[in-house]
């Protein structure tokens, strides 16, 4: 009877999968020296050394069930674009993706223990760390459900890019969510901050109006319409930062409120309730390699 605490013992020193530690302990006989050799042997046990190398490249993907009522958004990374084309690498994210839309989750770590296939999602992705040589990391989700609409995602160049857009509705049709995927698309062009205004905090209000206000008495603006000129950037700048009130991509003449009022004059009220955007690797500090620099370094040895 292999235990819980020897599999997590040979995971700890080797970084390979549960399922995997364990099956290599019951061949060998609980033997730890010995299970560590049979997952070398078999390529499992090298995911550890990788796990310290940078994982900035990758894909984002989205799943949306079949009624448009749920959906879910994974951001996988790797190391290289090369790895991020592979199809066990897109598969594996598309599976993640499609499993968390259809389980209660509240944090990654949720995400990562659960089942897929016969193993966790964190068994799977250390299993094609080893399979694929690079260091991966599932960095984050979101997922939504729809209670009184539709849910339609968008993805750009191949996964760089994804989308979830929610809709408060009156229709659940195809016609409706085709008009979500337009304002995905937006979404992923213009890259709003915000919903509406009401989901500003004032904290970045305040801020804004700060920099604004020192910026004209900076311009030499007299103190008696400084007020004024910050109230007026502030509005500029909401109308950049949310949603609802940027002008449509699509068609610059109609906000995006214009145009949702303009498609519910044919599908039923159709307002934007929620949406999410994720970047592949936005906010992940890339390491600079001096290729130079390393020849010249190796040339010294």
């Amino acid at each position: 009877m292999i235990s819980a605490q020897a599999v997590k013992e040979l995971r700890d020193m080797t970084g390979a999968g549960m399922m995997d530690c364990k099956k290599a302990l019951t061949e060998a006989n609980g033997d730890m020296e010995k299970a560590v050799e049979v997952l070398r042997e078999r390529g499992l046990a090298a995911a550890a050394k990788k796990s310290g190398r940078i994982a900035a490249e990758g894909v984002v993907a989205t799943y949306v069930s079949e009624d448009k009522k749920s959906a879910a958004m994974v951001e996988f990374n790797c190391e290289t674009d090369f790895v991020s084309a592979n199809e066990a690498f897109t598969g594996l994210a598309s599976d993640i993706a499609a499993l968390v839309a259809k389980s209660e989750v509240s944090s990654i770590e949720d995400v990562k223990s659960l089942t897929l296939g016969e193993a966790t999602v964190q068994d799977a992705v250390t299993a094609l760390i080893a399979k694929l040589g690079e260091n991966m990391s599932l960095r984050r989700y979101v997922k939504i459900n729809a209670q009184d609409g539709v849910i339609a995602s968008y993805i750009h160049m191949g996964g760089k890019i994804g989308v979830l857009v929610e809709t408060a509705s009156e229709n659940a049709t195809d016609e409706v969510a085709n008009v979500a995927r337009d304002v995905a698309m937006h979404v992923a062009a213009l890259n709003p901050k915000y919903l509406d205004r009401t989901s500003v905090d004032e904290e970045t209000i305040e801020k804004e109006k700060e920099i604004y206000r020192v910026q004209a008495l900076n311009e030499g603006k007299p103190a008696n319409i400084v007020e004024k000129m910050v109230l007026g950037r502030v509005q500029k700048f909401l109308k950049e930062v949310c949603l609802v009130e940027q002008q449509f991509v699509k068609n610059p003449d109609l906000t995006i409120t214009g145009h949702l009022k303009e498609e519910s004059k044919k599908f039923g009220s159709i307002a934007i309730k929620s949406f999410a955007r994720f970047e592949k690797g936005e906010g992940i500090e890339k390491e600079e390699v001096d290729f130079a620099a390393e020849v010249a370094a190796q040339m010294k040895k």
